[in-house]
């Protein structure tokens, strides 16, 4: 089975709902949701990733180069996302303030 990764607004926030698997099959689409991010004029774009099972390192890495890009001042708020990317975040990019972890 291919792995799948589909991609929503949200609604009553700027931001996307994502669900699946980040990987190499489905990295494309990753990417292409974090460019929408960056693109947006909202201070703070939400990523709703709870029905997120997996993400490699490569969508970690995709995901801190575009907060990077972020103008100051603007971030990412990670709605629930898997354990594991909350590790990676913290092990490979500590100090990156434009990414925001929330629980609730």
């Amino acid at each position: 089975m291919t792995p799948a990764l589909s991609v929503s607004p949200l609604t009553g926030r700027s931001g996307l709902r994502v669900a699946g698997e980040v990987g190499l099959a489905t990295q494309v689409i990753w990417e292409r949701a974090l460019e929408r991010a960056v693109r947006e004029d909202e201070d703070v774009y939400h990523l709703e990733l709870s029905a997120v099972t997996f993400v490699d390192v490569a969508g970690a890495g995709a995901l801190a180069a575009a907060a990077q890009r972020l103008e100051d001042g603007r971030r990412i708020v990670l709605n629930r996302p898997p354990a594991t990317l909350q590790r990676v975040l913290e092990m490979f990019w500590p100090e990156l303030a434009a990414i925001e972890v929330s629980m609730s």
